[in-house]
């Protein structure tokens, strides 16, 4: 399983020499009689509403219609929701140019006479849509959340319905996805660098123009914008996974104006993109041997009945579906090794009761009946795939916010062989195959935008206290990057779930009952306050 790094861009020098030799205009001191003076430093370019270049997109209201019907939704009265847009400037630096149209879903509040205000979320990804999150995931808010707030989810810049980032057709999509990495180190290294020119020359092809405005900065800023737009003077704002990164960098930019934040399964903002990937990694190896341990403890297993080596034995079945893959159910096509690993990964951010059951399920199919069809259906709908063999934009849009939002030097050797020793130490399982060049690149050192955010701390200072929520078994977003944003926010509390599985809200009465609490009332849970999965 090759190592999957969120970017690797590189930023440029900010400082005299470096724009003295790309012929750009050098400051120089101010001379008064014998003395030189350093000119006072220009006021800061007012944020926000307060921006009268923005004016025009702030005092926009959004004209709500009923959305039109779609079979797949769970809801019978497609009426119950209501759909819109806003316009945001394509560049908040250059706001009288191209516009963007943001989509947004709205569940009006089931109690209107009530009504406090909106609550806005974002499930994640990057590349996750607010508008499903709100059409499929409505029934965890109702109730007391759904009674008093408009649930209002949107498609951040770049994704599904608003300006949608495109890179490769389905055709190409479906033979990257399948596609293995070569055993042989120089010929893994050339694959590795062919394959990422070839996407970021594919997008910079059909999205050029957008690509350096996707960032979450900008989503960020955009939000602020939905939150005048339905005339809210506070954001409340529920955030799972990548959506916490989003809700960070909306307190980052307007602490101020942050009301009730829930920040679930947190990104760090100020974490090393290299280390996060390699904590992501170590994450799902240690939730694979968990499942593994579990199942092996099960009649049926299989895995086998050891718990010790059950683990190493699912691993080296997924890695040899690189020289036999398997046939599936799906117009001929094979499970490959790399879409086993998606298919079984994907089920890792699952609970223990539900998800890992059905990877069970898949598991024996798969290595008992040598038929890979479960395991391609969930490889499918992770990578964003549709029984027609279409695809949504996630993935294109996914790696476009990543290298947008990702600024990174190529790491030193002596920090490649650091990371390798990690790897082979706390993920041996996964990290099997990787070699340097996984790490060295290629993340985003072909695309043709260079980014200057960088990871920092947080601490909004300004705003109001925020509810940071943690699971302990989460292999996508390790529960210390929670712990960490809950202490180096300035006022934040930490919800804990104990249990396995992505994200808390939804999963536990506990939980959802502290979230709704916190929003409604403002009031946090007790220091220290622990749930555990269904209770």
């Amino acid at each position: 399983m090759a190592l999957l790094l969120a970017a690797g861009c590189t930023g440029g020098s900010g400082d005299s020499a470096s724009n003295a030799a790309a012929g750009k205009p050098v400051p120089t001191p101010v001379t008064t009689g014998t003395a030189v003076a350093t000119p006072p430093p220009a006021p800061p370019k007012p944020k926000g509403a307060a921006d009268p270049a923005l004016h025009a997109f702030y005092e926009q209201k959004i004209s709500w219609k009923a959305c039109t019907d779609d079979p797949k939704t769970k809801k019978k009265d497609e009426s119950e929701f209501r759909c819109g847009t806003f316009k945001v400037p394509l560049d908040y630096t250059a706001p009288d140019g191209r516009s963007l149209e943001i989509a947004v879903m709205q569940y009006p509040a089931a109690k209107p006479d009530q009504r406090i205000g909106s609550l806005v979320l974002n499930p994640g990804g990057p590349g996750g849509s607010g508008q499903d999150f709100v059409k499929y995931g409505f029934d965890d808010f109702d109730g007391p959340l759904h009674d008093r707030y408009d649930i209002l989810g949107f498609d951040p810049r770049g994704v599904a319905d608003s300006a949608p980032v495109r890179c490769l057709d389905d055709r190409a999509r479906d033979e990257r996805n399948a596609r293995d990495s070569p055993r042989d180190p120089v010929e893994r290294k050339a694959h590795s660098e062919r394959s990422g020119k070839e996407f970021s020359d594919a997008c910079q092809a059909e999205s050029g123009e957008l690509l350096p405005f996707v960032g979450t900065r900008n989503a960020a800023r955009d939000m602020d914008v939905l939150r005048a737009a339905v005339g809210d003077d506070k954001l409340d704002y529920l955030g799972v996974s990548y959506g916490t990164y989003l809700g960070s960098m909306y307190l980052d930019e307007f602490p101020d104006r942050a009301g009730h934040m829930v920040l679930d399964a947190v990104v760090d903002p100020a974490a090393d993109k290299l280390d996060a990937s390699i904590d992501q990694m170590v994450g799902f190896e240690r939730s694979f041997r968990a499942f593994a341990a579990d199942c092996a403890a099960r009649a049926g297993c299989p895995l086998g009945r050891d718990p010790a080596k059950a683990a190493e034995i699912g691993a080296t079945f997924l890695d040899a579906l690189q020289d036999k893959p398997l046939r599936t159910a799906y117009d001929g096509r094979k499970l490959t090794s790399s879409l086993g690993w998606t298919g079984t990964t994907s089920l890792l951010y699952g609970d223990k009761e539900t998800a890992w059951k059905y990877l069970r399920e898949a598991l024996t199919l798969a290595m008992n009946n040598k038929d890979g069809s479960h395991l391609l259906f969930y490889a499918d709908h992770y990578l964003g795939r549709d029984e027609k063999g279409h695809y949504d934009n996630s993935s294109d849009s996914r790696s476009a916010i990543r290298c947008a939002d990702g600024a990174a030097p190529a790491p030193s050797p002596e920090r490649i062989e650091q990371v390798l020793a990690k790897l082979k130490t706390e993920a041996p399982l996964l990290s099997k195959d990787t070699v340097a060049s996984d790490i060295e690149g290629p993340g985003c050192e072909f695309w043709p935008y260079k980014t200057p955010e960088q990871p920092h701390v947080i601490r909004a200072e300004a705003a109001a206290p925020v509810l940071v929520v943690g699971t302990t078994g989460d292999p996508a977003t390790p529960y210390a990057a929670s712990e960490k944003l809950a202490n180096d926010l300035a006022h934040a509390s930490l919800l804990t779930l104990e249990g396995e599985g992505h994200g808390a809200f939804g999963r536990s009465k506990c939980v959802d009952a502290a979230v709704a609490a916190y929003i409604i009332e403002g009031r946090l849970p007790p220091a220290g306050t622990q749930c555990t999965d269904g209770k």
